[in-house]
This record gives C-alpha cells, structure tokens and sequence, in this order.
C-alpha cells in the first residue's frame, strides 16, 4: 500500500494574507502551496507572530504555533520556520522534504536575484522551458542590480540561450549566447553559439560567419568530430534524441 498524505480539512474563517504578494490564505495546504512554490523568493517577511496566531486561532494547530513562537523566540532561522511548518502539515514525503531542504540551504544567505537565478536554472533543468524564459527576462527587464557583477547577466543571457535553444528557436539563441560571450568572454559559450548558428543560418551565412575569426573554425571542427564520433559508435545516423542529449551536456555548463 502506497503512504497516506494527510490532508487538512480545517477552512480558516479569516484569511492569513501574503502581504508581498497580496496573496489570502485560508487552509494549511494553500500555506504549503504557497511555501513550496515560492522557496527563491522567501524572506524573513514570513516570520511573525500574526502567522502563528493564524495558524493557532484560524487553523487549531496550536503546538505547530508555539515551535514557530519558539523559533522566533531564539532568533531561528527563515529556513528552520519554513520547514517546521512543512514538516507539521506532513503532507509531503521524506524525499521531497530533502529536496525541499536542500533547496533551502542553497538559498541561504544569497540575495534575490541569485535567488531568482536559480530559481530559472531550476525550471530550465526541469524542461519548464517557458517559465524559465519569463524568470531570465524578468530579471533582465528590472533596473540593473549593481551588487552581482556583470559576468552574472551574462549568464543570464546564457541561460536565455539555452532555453531557447531547446524550444528550437535558435536565431534567438545564437543572439544570446553571443551577448554572453561578449559579457562573459568565456570561450565556452562559442560552441553552443555556433551551433545555434547553423541550425538557423544558410550555409553561405555559416561559412561566412566562421571565417571572421580563427578560433570559430577550430571550434566548429571539434563539434564536427564529436557527432562524427556518434556516429561512428553507433553505426548509424544520430537520431533527434542523441542530438538533443548531445545538446544537453554541452549547455549544463554554461548556465
């Protein structure tokens, strides 16, 4: 038999509002959703002793209100109260708690938009493809954050790359992994842009383009002899999920 996940049938008469994002709660599991889907951008703004009240008057979790009243009594961390409520709802199982945890200790001490960052990194790796886009861009449209370096936009717009790319969208692709490269200068960037670039580029237009500097013809041979190298273990014409796979280990390193 498969584990029980208790659910709470226990409907708050007031709500408990999420004052940053305007957001009104009125069970433990709407609390939990809210929590698990908003790890990168949790703060200390969630620790208060309105939320302990909630839970307690609202709820009828009274001892889950006094471990919280607790960790805000001995200056605990943000980390320690989410996950002290994660656990008390016993909705998820031991594996997603880890991930849950280990996702939390990341974070720790890191400001909001590395949060951000990783948070996009997350979804890209996950194949949330389109969300991953909306994360990148809307860090890229906010006023520029002067305390990350400009080396951690330019993985951004490597990141950008990357989910392009998987979306097949490889003109846009190629445009960001070069504005990478031309922020990052890291000649790791050059093989996924140029691969993007031949994907989207007549063959004239490639040529043309490898022919501007020395260093895209030494790279485009190397890619030339890894597919060949596929091809020659396998015995037969890669098929669209090697490509892919082939794609995959090449971009993990560059966001």
């Amino acid at each position: 038999m498969g584990n029980l996940i208790l659910c709470h049938d226990k409907h708050a008469m007031h709500p408990y509002e999420i004052t940053r994002i305007h957001c009104r709660i009125f069970t433990m599991e709407e609390l939990c959703y809210y929590l698990c889907n908003n790890l990168y951008l949790i703060d200390y703004t969630i620790m208060n002793e309105q939320i302990c009240n909630w839970l307690e008057e609202e709820i009828g979790m009274k001892d889950l209100a006094d471990q919280l009243r607790d960790v805000l009594r001995l200056r605990g961390s943000v980390e320690k109260f989410v996950l002290t409520i994660l656990k008390a709802s016993r909705i998820y199982r031991d594996p997603e708690m880890i991930r849950i945890q280990n996702v939390l200790e990341h974070l720790k001490n890191q400001k909001d938009i590395e949060r951000q960052k990783y948070k996009g990194d997350n979804l890209l790796e996950s194949g949330e493809i389109e969300e991953a886009i909306l994360v990148y861009q809307e860090i890229l449209n906010r006023e520029k954050d002067e305390s990350v370096d400009e080396k951690f936009y330019g993985k951004i717009y490597a990141g950008l790359g990357a989910a392009y790319g998987r979306l097949f969208l490889y003109q846009e692709s190629a445009r960001m992994y070069d504005r990478a490269y031309q922020i990052c200068e890291d000649p790791q960037l050059l093989k996924p842009y140029l691969y993007a670039s031949y994907k989207y580029m007549s063959l004239e237009e490639y040529h043309i383009l490898l022919t501007k500097h020395e260093e895209y013809l030494e790279i485009n041979a190397k890619m030339r002899q890894e597919m060949d190298d596929i091809r020659k273990n396998l015995q037969v014409e890669p098929n669209q999920q090697l490509v892919e796979k082939w794609k995959r280990r090449h971009r993990r390193s560059h966001t």
